[in-house]
């Protein structure tokens, strides 16, 4: 299984670092200068092979907008983009990295291939027959892609109507695109057999929530309890617990968010799923101490203004009964 994993090659529209040992490349540098640089802010990926899994980091823009892993390149799930940097060791001894530039379109069906489940084929269709495979895809007017993964290289051809429309290819192959499915499929030319899946239309790549929002509403937690016990409200700190609490069966993220855990890993979640979770967190706990001593609108106001305009971009306002007079 290790091998399959760190045999795994992704196509790539451009190369911007070949693969190269993790020992002379530093991960979060690399990620800084991609946000940095104009010329850099690409849609693209970063892979990066560690010992015991291998991790990819999908990149838009120039900014990581979500992450996966794997121990087995076959199975994989989700992490926290704060999570996946964190596993990267700074100087690492063993692993590798590469950052490659991917078109928006490839890297969807990349996401949609490792986290979704491929569509049954039929018993008596023959994968290694091209021809065969081909005719079935025309027949059924299907719309998707096609993925093909050989001698540890991963291939995807989109369909449109039954037609193969556009390829992504690990390898340079200009062409006829049906001709070189045929010649992926042929099990004699090559070490081991092409496993062949097929998909739907992939969806856009969804986007985590940013670390740093996620930074900034832990923040918030703690600084509302320091904030309310100067507003003369005892035991502040355990009444926002209390409710977190109780909010976590409507919003599970919020298990990862106890301020008394303040180095619990951050939930994969997006930014609209953790701003409402976090607006009603704070909603029911300003509105169960609201008095004439401790009004929840200038509560907000205190609490909020020195990242105003990070939480109004992320509809954080938007969440709460009360506005905020700036």
């Amino acid at each position: 299984m290790a091998l399959t994993r760190d045999a795994l090659r992704y196509p790539a529209k451009r190369v911007l670092l070949h693969r190269t040992r993790l020992a002379y490349v530093h991960l979060r540098n690399l990620l800084t200068d991609a946000k940095r640089d104009r010329s850099a802010r690409v849609y693209g990926y970063v892979a990066v092979w560690l010992p015991e899994e291998l991790i990819t980091l999908f990149l838009e823009e120039g900014e990581v907008v979500n992450a996966t892993t794997t121990t087995d390149g076959l199975k994989f799930s989700t992490l926290s983009i704060s999570e996946a940097v964190a596993r990267v060791p700074s100087s690492a001894e063993y692993g590798s990295v590469c950052f490659h530039e991917a078109a928006d379109e490839q890297l969807d069906t990349m996401f949609a291939t490792q986290m979704g489940t491929p569509l049954e084929w039929p018993r008596e269709l023959k994968l290694e027959d091209g021809d065969a495979m081909l005719a079935f895809l025309y027949a059924t007017m299907h719309d998707g892609a096609l993925e093909i993964q050989v001698d540890g290289s991963v291939h995807y051809i989109v369909i449109s109507s039954g037609s193969p429309l556009r390829g992504y290819f690990s390898d340079n192959r200009p062409g006829d695109l049906s001709a070189h499915v045929k010649a992926l499929l042929a099990p004699s030319a090559h070490a081991t057999k092409p496993v062949v899946r097929l998909w739907p239309r992939a969806d856009a790549l969804p986007a985590q929530a940013a670390p740093a929002l996620i930074q900034a509403y832990r923040d918030l937690v703690v600084a509302m309890g320091t904030r309310l016990r100067e507003h003369g409200v005892p035991r502040a700190e355990e009444l926002i617990e209390t409710v977190r609490r109780a909010q976590v069966p409507k919003f599970e993220l919020l298990e990862r968010f106890s301020p008394a855990m303040p180095t619990v890993r951050d939930p994969v979640t997006d930014t609209a799923t953790l701003t409402k979770a976090v607006g009603h967190w704070t909603q029911e706990v300003l509105r169960s101490v609201a008095s004439p001593e401790c009004v929840p609108e200038q509560v907000v106001k205190e609490l909020t203004t020195a990242r105003r305009h990070m939480f109004q971009a992320a509809g954080f306002y938007d969440q709460l009964p009360w506005k905020a007079q700036w």
